[in-house]
């Protein structure tokens, strides 16, 4: 890809945004048109949404075309091809958690039925790297290689109740911002959300949208003690008790962990009175 794209014509005409910007930067930028709402683009969408010349467009989609990073379909559009996944495939903290939690993540299903989700933070969110699904399982709105915001999903909690102080403070402060306009739940009541987090080791949320749903996540240490990754069930409200769900996604955490390397240490027992106030937060 790096030949086929250092020789794809580094100048945009003067009409790229960024004039001069290398063509790599480029390429990404064409790349990262795509999200769940256009998952298929046209060139002359992907030249307007990127700020690229048509010419230099052009250019740079045959070039990834025919390295596999996008495919063309009958209609003229364009979509992300298959060996970005299998490029991304290999990444440590997807594959290589995803490769030991495989057989915890069946096991879990296996007792649930519903859905198990696998995922690592990414900046200020957290990615979906697996989930396992029965066809007549409650409807969930995330996917596996899309994002989920940390503030309002279990999975995210947990992620962040256990990153950088830095993070953690970033986002409090933009909580705490009155023109932030976050709105589904204040500075004040996330910071006693994560505190209980890291106290019981687990985050317990309840949705209303797109379905009434209760999702119950425990955080994966590497061995190095970090948070490598969260794991989490989500099964319809009021069909099991969270009490009954703990036990069941702290043991599969903790044994993906020991798998990992990570020396295992006593912890908290999880409280549920302290679990109640995400049901007045995220309902």
């Amino acid at each position: 890809m790096g030949g086929d794209l250092a020789g794809a014509g580094g100048a945009a005409g003067g009409h790229s945004d960024l004039p001069g910007q290398p063509v790599v930067v480029r390429a990404l930028r064409l790349l990262g048109q795509f999200s769940e709402q256009r998952r298929a683009l046209n060139l002359s969408e992907l030249a307007r949404l990127s700020g690229l010349a048509p010419a230099t467009a052009l250019r740079l989609v045959r070039h990834l075309t025919e390295w596999g990073a996008l495919e063309r379909m009958e209609d003229g559009r364009y979509v992300v091809g298959v060996r970005l996944w299998e490029i991304a495939s290999l990444s440590p903290r997807g594959h290589g958690v995803r490769q030991i939690a495989l057989p915890y993540l069946e096991d879990l299903y296996e007792v649930t039925r519903h859905h198990v989700l696998l995922s690592v933070r990414e900046g200020k969110e957290a990615v979906l790297i697996d989930r396992l699904s029965s066809r007549t399982a409650t409807e969930v709105a995330y996917r596996v290689g899309g994002r989920m915001p940390l503030r309002t999903t279990a999975v995210g909690q947990v992620l962040l109740a256990y990153s950088a102080t830095e993070l953690q403070h970033e986002l409090l402060a933009e909580l705490d911002d009155p023109g932030s306009g976050s709105g589904c739940i204040a500075g004040a009541g996330l910071r006693a959300v994560l505190a209980n987090v890291k106290h019981s080791g687990v985050a317990v949320v309840r949705r209303n949208n797109p379905s009434r749903t209760v999702s119950v996540a425990a955080p994966i240490h590497g061995a190095d003690g970090g948070v490598v990754a969260a794991l989490s069930i989500v099964v319809p409200d009021e069909a099991t008790p969270a009490h009954e769900l703990v036990p069941l996604v702290r043991a599969a955490a903790r044994a993906i962990s020991r798998n990992l390397g990570h020396q295992a240490k006593a912890s908290g027992a999880w409280r549920p009175a302290q679990q109640q106030e995400p049901r007045r937060q995220f309902g």
